[in-house]
């Protein structure tokens, strides 16, 4: 029996590769694919592909070329620039704040920063997952020296003010990390006016391949380094550089840079169709704001079902009962146990995300799959109308 074709409404979790970015990762593999570091003509023609990426990526989101650091993704960007600012500037303080619904990514390494004599202070969102700028405020103390928040959640879609934070930040002379691999991309990013000392992101969460990301590191920020070996991007990270990768991630940026608007526009009305589709069903809550969120990501949970048998009964429809870094585990989300979520709402969320690729169709089949997939567990559940 021949499976049915997937349907892919999961582009929170990985973006498919852009025909275009495709074509320039042939290209450079084909004829650039040599050490950026070797100081010949073969090495010299490598090094301007990658300082090309770099103005493709700076213009983006405009930052100078030169604050660019690459990484292999969000996850080692998010680790180079909290233990390696934190460590830094221990002396100023042993202080950090975070969210508690922030990528395992993060929570993580301040988890391991606990362990080694940091005190973190854990904020809570409110009810729709926005951290409250007063609130946030009145958490800093004299020895703060880190804050590390998200652009855009990757479970819910929440957008929080960055560009508040980073002026409280500023102000009091703390380091602002955020974590933008939802947000690069996908929405307009301006680092410069958001007043970001520190921005992760990565190329595959915006149609681009797979290991390869950037940390900007604004300039006068000093990062204690997290790997050793050779000099490259001023010690900061060191090794020989996937100069194919790279240039991926710059056509990726480059291409964004196009589509964004439409792209944006195209979701809206996506979003808008799907939670039409599916808001009438008895039970059904939305997980984060009504408006304002990011619109490519939608997280419901419904009454009386329970996530994993739901997912399931979507197939061939791929969506998710959470972030993908976390799917193994049984454990409800704790991001969305962060909002007020019981265990059993929280167990029972699937998060529909979309993008470039999705189709009308592709939506209208998820309202047909998810209104049917409902009703059905429902009535097989003893003492649960359909």
């Amino acid at each position: 029996m021949i499976s049915p074709a997937p349907i892919y409404l999961d582009y929170a979790a990985t973006t498919p590769l852009d025909s275009r970015v495709a074509d320039r990762l042939r290209d450079v593999q084909s004829s650039a694919y040599f050490n950026p570091a070797s100081n010949h003509i073969a090495g010299r023609q490598s090094a301007r592909v990658v300082a090309e990426a770099a103005t493709s990526l700076g213009a983006l989101i405009n930052v100078d070329p030169a604050s660019i650091i690459w990484t292999s993704g969000a996850t080692e960007s998010n680790n180079l620039a909290i233990l390696g600012a934190a460590k830094q500037r221990a002396h100023c303080g042993r202080h950090l704040v975070t969210m508690r619904t922030e990528h395992k990514a993060v929570v993580d390494v301040f988890r391991a920063l606990e362990k080694t004599g940091f005190e973190v202070t854990w904020l809570s969102p409110g009810p729709e997952g926005q951290l409250d700028p007063e609130t946030f405020e009145a958490a800093l103390r004299d020895d703060t020296q880190l804050v590390s928040i998200m652009k855009i959640n990757n479970e819910t879609g929440v957008v929080q003010d960055i560009e508040a934070i980073g002026r409280i930040c500023r102000a009091r002379n703390i380091l602002f990390h955020v974590d933008a691999a939802q947000a690069v991309g996908k929405v307009p990013v301006d680092v410069s006016a958001l007043q970001v000392d520190m921005m992760s992101m990565t190329a595959h969460k915006f149609y681009g391949p797979k290991g390869i990301g950037a940390l900007c590191v604004a300039n006068g920020t000093a990062l204690e380094p997290q790997m050793f070996g050779g000099g490259q991007q001023k010690r900061m990270r060191p090794g020989t550089l996937p100069v194919d990768l790279i240039a991926g991630l710059g056509t990726a940026a480059t291409v964004a840079a196009q589509c964004i608007d439409d792209d944006l526009c195209k979701l809206v009305m996506l979003k808008d169709r799907l939670w039409s589709g599916i808001r009438g069903i008895d039970g059904v809550r939305l997980n984060g704001p009504e408006q304002g969120g990011y619109p490519g990501i939608l997280n419901v949970s419904v009454e009386d079902i329970e996530g994993e048998s739901l997912l399931l009964a979507l197939e061939p429809l791929c969506v998710a009962t959470g972030s993908a870094c976390n799917s193994q585990s049984q454990e409800p989300s704790y991001v969305l146990r962060a909002l007020g979520l019981s265990d059993q709402e929280a167990q029972s969320a699937i998060r529909f995300s979309f993008g470039r690729q999705t189709t009308v169709e592709d939506i209208d089949f998820a309202i047909s799959a998810y209104r049917s997939a409902v009703s059905k567990l429902r009535s097989l559940a003893p003492g649960i109308a359909a």
